[in-house]
């Protein structure tokens, strides 16, 4: 795939909407194009996170570990991130990725996202809405789960 293609699908993703194409360009071209099977995993709950990914094509799903097995948390999409939090909080991963149909991603290494936040403050506040929206669904979802264990108390 061309540099200016690249560039193109980049654009559809919300958090790079409003960022100019030469800035684009610069990520697209510092990015490595990945390409996952069904079945797949980006990464697993517990490695070193050192890139983040942004969907350009295909689904997967995020899934914990728990004790009775991987459980699903959510789905990513086409025009989403995913690893950000690893390398923002600079933790290992809180979770596996999965594929679920054939995925194209860019990755994009650690040091290159933390260089995108510090020179394009507009990808920072959109990741920070990124964050937030993500928080306040598992906040819902948690309050949800603890009503119906007071209710099945």
């Amino acid at each position: 795939m061309l540099l200016k293609d690249e560039v193109q699908m980049l654009r559809r993703v919300p958090l790079f909407s409003n960022v100019e194409p030469g800035k684009l360009k610069l990520l697209a071209f510092t990015s490595d194009r990945v390409s996952y099977n069904p079945g797949e995993a980006l990464f697993h709950q517990g490695d070193i996170g050192d890139a983040a990914y942004v969907v350009l094509a295909g689904k997967a799903d995020i899934l914990v570990d728990s004790s009775t097995g991987p459980i699903k948390i959510a789905e990513v999409e086409t025009n989403s991130i995913v690893g950000e939090i690893a390398i923002l909080c600079d933790v290992s991963r809180t979770a596996t990725v999965q594929t679920t149909t054939a995925l194209e991603a860019l990755r994009i290494r650690k040091e290159h996202f933390l260089k995108l936040l510090t020179d394009f403050p507009e990808i920072t506040i959109e990741i920070m809405r990124v964050l937030a929206d993500r928080l306040s669904h598992t906040t819902s979802e948690l309050s949800e789960a603890r009503s119906r264990a007071r209710k099945a108390e």
